[in-house]
């Protein structure tokens, strides 16, 4: 039988085969039939005896394994079938065949006759038992069930000098619905020179998944590839149904996909296990009500007696007003106000104090004042009567005491009597007379220090100073107070070259005395007053100084890390909680410097808080602080609870109007004038550089900018052909080949959002991050598409160099594109700032009318990038041919069914129609109507091409 074979065909006894050991891409594959893992000969029933013939083969652990290779090409009409023997099917309703195989090319086959084939036919017959025969079922397409033809991707020509086989395919199809007990499999040979080498036959199931808070068990894939199979959720103990029904579909992959409906942990219970489980509360924390929200440590002053609890008690002495919920903290009454200070003038009395030691834990402090009358006898006080008027005078009094009492928000729910200070007073007590004179001590642009003497008669312990300060042309009214324990005083935050006016008066407890005459001093004057700039932390000799300076410092007590949510550059990052003290527990986000790391890393790492912290404005992402001094080393920021826009974007595709999104994009555009104005370049600008919080502010962040940015490169200034390839910048100029290489992780220069000068020659400005804001206007209005879609980078640059710009997004208005066209100038010059892109975008939101114009289609200057995306329908004989091109084959018998069989009837379909042919995903409803969009504009310019 061999002497039949050409030359290359035999070798497969010293082959090295591939066998299946890498894991599928499906988590549930169940194996109905491998011949690979076969011990003897595979014994399949072949058809003529002289067709295809088993042979042994051993893989590189000397395992034998059992092909079938068949070659008589020089023979005329062949037709040589091999069949498997029966396999079950259990249960399964599509069955997938994986078939691994070698071909001998045609053309490298000396004197070969034109009846030589490259490719075999794969068959499927259905039974319930195991009953065929040689010659039953026949051996002919009917009654056999085609699967397809099948071709290799590559065929070889030789064999190298180690006996091995090059070029092996491998490939997989599919067929179904099966209903019977189980099937043969059978191979066609028609004038091939080939060999199977391997036949794994195997069926998905959707495996067993808790989503979503509901257990959903392992489920069958359906019958067709488009199949979509219901199976029913069951809300995890502790959970309860939020909407109802609960589902999931597992479609014809042995993927779940289209949830519906969901369920939530009860009150007094939390997920865990990334939401698989429905945990009790632990004791000391508490949940109120059913949600996705975690449990919730005791407010201060409370507790729980058990776990699984829905709110906390508050302990003896603390308490709750009706209004506070259970996450509110339990408080207790205040104690007595303190330092109270009189100021007696002639029968008039007015009293200061301050708050007492403790409030109580509360900010609703107020104060009663209970006035009694004593006289010199011994008879008792008494409460003052009603000619006593509290302000701005009181009148006939002689001796009174004063008793000054703290209550707040539960001073009415405690048994105890509030606490008071008392203080008595004696009226016609002399107040401090006035102070003389007002000395400057320094001065500079922004403050003034003064120092003065002692009142001649202070008639009493000097209590304090007050100092009454205002502008010399500003009225007296409008004067700022500052208070001082000695005779000096800094005052600061004044104008530069602005003269004052300033006036001082003592305090005893006897009051105020009369303010001294007015004294006029003037700041110095800037010679050269600069507004706030950026530095680059890199200039400092040592990089820490500038963490020091520019970054606060938290004490790691503070930060309590609660999840992982994703990896950065240089370690994890989390989310957690930051408590410091004298403010509020709120949620950050928490980059961590990972074990191990190189000095160099540090400093780069931290280089971001050291930029980030000299920011302030509410589209920039805000910094609130470092940990240096212990392990390990964080960066904290705010916390965006939406994540990166691009994939926020992606994630809630078509969800948005036209005006939210332009206020996205008005958002980012104000962080970037503040950058701009603070003199700061970004070179990183991109939809997945910014961050989106729960209200949809839009905040532009990472400012980790690697070290090989802020260098200005040695590159010839007339490269002709650029690219870049694996962090390298090729440079070809004539004869030489000029290298730069990006030392820092990171340093890649992300083309499809940089301008080309700063492609070019390195020259990143603000107009440049003018050009990057561009394309993330594209980004926000094709909701996080792909900039360029599959195009390379070299082909981005080309494209660009050839004035090509990217097309107007679907529904996206032309002023929006026209302003997209303005950030992508060639000369960086005619750019528009960011001011201007604030003020225009400002004007779009105040009159929505002019974002009513949509762009047209049919621009012949951007379809030559629409090409890239959705190939020229002209070039496909059929609509099954454009439906493959553009990767939407699965609905090819969908559109046959409901008629969209022509060009003609698909470039006039809808959006109802895409829905009424079964198209559900958003993502696909998107590519086809795009594609039919751009069909439509091509048919348009072909129509008035033949006009």
């Amino acid at each position: 039988m061999k002497s039949r074979l050409l030359p290359g065909m035999i070798v497969l006894t010293a082959a090295l085969v591939l066998l299946w050991t890498v894991p599928l891409v499906y988590a549930l594959e169940e194996v109905l039939m491998d011949s690979t893992t076969a011990t003897a000969e595979l014994g399949w029933t072949i058809h003529p005896a002289q067709g295809w013939e088993e042979v042994s083969g051993y893989d590189e652990n000397m395992n034998t394994i059992r092909t079938y290779q068949v070659c008589n090409v020089f023979e005329s009409s062949q037709n040589n079938w091999i069949r498997t023997k029966f396999i079950r099917r259990r249960g399964a309703q599509r069955i997938h065949v994986q078939i691994k195989f070698s071909v001998r090319d045609c053309s490298s086959i000396p004197n070969v006759p034109g009846s030589c084939k490259e490719t075999f036919n794969l068959y499927y017959y259905e039974a319930d038992a195991d009953t065929a025969t040689r010659m039953n079922p026949a051996w002919m397409e009917n009654p056999w069930v085609k699967v397809d033809t099948i071709a290799a991707d590559e065929s070889f020509s030789q064999v190298d000098l180690g006996g091995r086989i090059m070029k092996i395919n491998s490939e997989v199809r599919s067929f179904g619905p099966v209903s019977k007990n189980g099937f043969y499999l059978a191979f066609q040979d028609y004038g091939a020179c080939m060999s199977i080498i391997a036949v794994r036959v195997f069926y998905r199931k959707c495996p067993r998944v808790v989503l979503n808070g509901a257990v959903f068990s392992e489920t069958l894939s359906g019958a067709e590839s488009a199949s979509l199979v219901a199976a029913r959720g069951v809300c995890v103990p502790n959970g309860e149904e939020v909407d109802v029904p609960i589902k999931l579909y597992c479609n014809g992959d042995g993927e779940w996909m289209v949830p519906i409906g969901r369920c939530m942990c009860k009150a007094g219970y939390e997920a865990a296990a990334n939401g698989t489980e429905c945990t009790a509360c632990p004791s000391g924390s508490f949940k109120a009500a059913q949600g996705d929200h975690s449990c919730l440590s005791c407010p201060l002053n409370s507790r729980t007696s058990s776990q699984g609890a829905t709110t906390c008690l508050c302990r003896s002495g603390y308490y709750r007003t009706d209004a506070e919920g259970p996450a509110s903290r339990c408080t207790t009454v205040p104690t007595a106000p303190q330092n109270v200070i009189s100021m007696v003038n002639e029968t008039s009395l007015r009293l200061e104090w301050s708050p007492p030691v403790d409030s109580g834990g509360r900010d609703d402090v107020v104060y009663n004042i209970i006035c009694k009358s004593c006289g010199s006898g011994r008879s008792g006080c008494t409460r003052c009567g009603d000619n006593v008027q509290f302000v701005p005078r009181q009148l006939g009094l002689s001796s009174i005491h004063v008793e000054i009492q703290a209550v707040n928000g539960v001073s009415d729910q405690s048994p105890y009597s509030p606490h008071y200070t008392a203080v008595n007073i004696t009226t016609n007590q002399a107040a401090p007379s006035a102070v003389s004179i007002i000395h400057q001590v320094n001065r500079s642009p922004s403050s003034i220090t003064l120092s003065w003497s002692q009142p001649d008669q202070p008639n009493g312990v000097i209590l304090d100073y007050e100092l009454q300060y205002y502008e010399k042309n500003q009225a007296e009214w409008n004067s700022s107070v500052s208070r001082s324990q000695t005779n000096t005083a800094l005052i600061r935050g004044l104008k530069p070259g602005t003269i004052y006016v300033f006036q001082v008066r003592a305090r005893t407890v006897a009051g105020f005395g009369r303010f001294s005459g007015k004294m006029y001093f003037q700041t110095m004057t800037e010679a050269s007053p600069w507004d706030e700039i950026y530095i680059d932390p890199f200039t400092y000799e040592d990089p820490n100084e500038a963490v020091r300076e520019f970054a606060k410092e938290i004490d790691i007590a503070c930060v309590k890390i609660e999840q992982v949510i994703g990896a950065g550059e240089f370690g994890e990052v989390c989310s957690g909680n930051l408590r410091q003290p004298g403010k509020r527990e709120i949620l950050v986000a928490i980059k961590t410097l990972k074990a191990g790391y190189t000095e160099r890393q540090r400093r780069d790492f931290l280089s971001e808080a050291s930029i980030m912290g000299q920011f302030d404005h509410p589209n920039i992402i805000h910094l609130e602080g470092v940990v240096t001094k212990s392990s390990p080393v964080m960066i904290i920021t705010e916390f965006m609870e939406n994540g990166s826009l691009d994939s926020f974007l992606r994630q809630n595709d078509g969800q948005f109007t036209v005006i939210q999104l332009v206020g996205m994009l008005r958002g980012i555009a104000a962080g970037m004038k503040y950058l701009c104005e603070m003199n700061y370049v970004h070179r990183d600008l991109a939809a997945r550089n910014i961050l989106v919080n729960s209200n949809l502010v839009c905040k532009v962040s990472d400012f980790g900018c690697p070290a090989s940015w802020r260098t200005t490169p040695l590159i010839p200034p007339t490269p002709a052909l650029w690219w870049v390839l694996s962090g390298l910048l090729h440079v070809f100029v004539s004869e030489q080949i000029f290298i730069l290489m990006f030392v820092s992780q990171g340093g890649k220069i992300p083309i499809r959002w940089t301008a080309p000068e700063a492609i070019q020659y390195r020259k990143f400005t603000s107009s440049s991050d003018c050009w990057s804001y561009g394309i993330v206007m594209w980004e926000v209005m094709s909701y996080g598409e792909r900039p360029y879609w599959d195009m390379s980078n070299q082909d981005v640059i080309n494209a660009i160099e050839q004035d090509y710009r990217l097309p107007p997004p679907m529904d996206c208005p032309s002023a929006l594109h026209q302003l997209m066209l303005d950030c992508w100038q060639k000369d960086r010059n005619n750019r528009p700032k960011f001011n201007q892109i604030v003020n225009t975008l400002d004007k779009m939101i105040r009159n929505p009318g002019t974002l009513k114009a949509m762009t047209p289609l049919s621009s012949s200057v951007h379809l030559p990038l629409l090409d890239r995306s959705t190939p020229d329908f002209s070039s496909f004989t059929s609509v099954d041919e454009w439906l493959d091109a553009i990767k939407m084959g699965q609905y090819k018998e969908n559109f046959a069914n409901e008629g969209f069989s022509s060009f003609n009837t698909v470039s006039q379909m809808t959006m109802e129609d895409i829905l009424r042919v079964g198209v559900t995903l958003a993502g696909h409803q998107k590519k086809i109507l795009n594609s039919i969009q751009t069909m439509r504009a091509q048919m348009n310019q072909i129509t008035s091409v033949e006009v």
